[in-house]
């Protein structure tokens, strides 16, 4: 079987951080939310995070992702310690009692209503990875013909790219796309942000580039914000006061950049 062909264990772009943050919608109905009062009374603020998802979370102490020392941040302006809850996509969703969730899609029809919102602190989406001999371009309608993408299947990337007319192939998991970028048997890819910027900074001699071409595609980029499950405006308003001082301070870009990420202030 063709491996671009098998059964997808990962989704790109906005459909994986749609699916990611719909996994939680089921428990934020189910178990009781905790409000600023609440959370100070008891001591602690929790997320839900995944252990093995670099570079968004993981519990490696030398590296614990971006997302788990942001949400460090938090509970330090808040004066109490983070607890995180380990949870794997569709799995055990209904039964963890976490209070919030970073990297939350800043998107009404997303959240639904569900959970409250943070002010926005992160632009992200997908970005346009590029072999190390390719011409560096601002956008991907600049792409040629022949010039070959990887994208996943069934993906926004997939309908955009062809919709534009340029040339794809389809894959059903992202590793397998970077390691084919890194081969020069893709021309580029079109990959989660985050991801591509963590490898090349693990690969500082691959030559690989990204360059953020689908900021003109709102299907492929977006606004993340700490999701709060239907906890009180308090809360809200005490995360967007320390988030402004984490954006101030460069606090939010030092975090990110220890995982060569860029910070992208929406």
């Amino acid at each position: 079987m063709n491996r671009s062909m098998k059964p997808s264990r990962t989704r790109s772009g906005y459909v994986l951080a749609c699916a990611f943050a719909a996994l939680l919608l089921p428990f934020a109905e189910t178990a009781s939310a905790r409000t600023l009062a609440e959370v100070k009374s008891l001591g602690s603020i929790s997320m839900c995070a995944n252990r093995d998802a670099l570079p968004y979370a993981s519990n490696k102490t030398e590296t614990p992702g971006f997302q788990i020392e942001i949400g460090r941040a938090i509970a330090d302006g808040l004066g109490v310690p983070l607890s995180i809850e380990w949870i794997l996509p569709r799995r055990r969703a209904n039964v963890v009692n976490c209070d919030m969730l970073l990297d939350n899609i800043n998107d009404p029809e997303v959240n639904e209503g569900r959970m409250r919102l943070s002010r926005p602190y992160q632009k992200s989406g997908l970005a346009l990875g590029l072999r190390q001999d390719a011409e560096v371009i601002s956008d991907f309608t600049e792409l040629k013909k022949g010039q070959k993408v990887g994208v996943m299947i069934n993906s926004f990337a997939a309908m955009v790219l062809g919709k534009a007319g340029k040339t794809t192939s389809p894959y059903a998991f992202q590793s397998d796309m970077v390691e084919d970028l890194q081969k020069g048997e893709l021309y580029g890819i079109a990959v989660s942000a985050p991801t591509m910027s963590y490898y090349i900074l693990q690969h500082p001699d691959s030559g690989l580039k990204l360059v953020n071409a689908f900021d003109g595609v709102p299907q492929l980029t977006w606004e993340v914000a700490v999701g709060l499950r239907k906890s009180d405006a308090a809360l809200v308003d005490a995360i967007n006061e320390i988030l402004e001082k984490l954006i101030a301070d460069g606090t939010l870009t030092r975090i990110y950049a220890k995982y060569g990420v860029e910070h992208r202030l929406p």
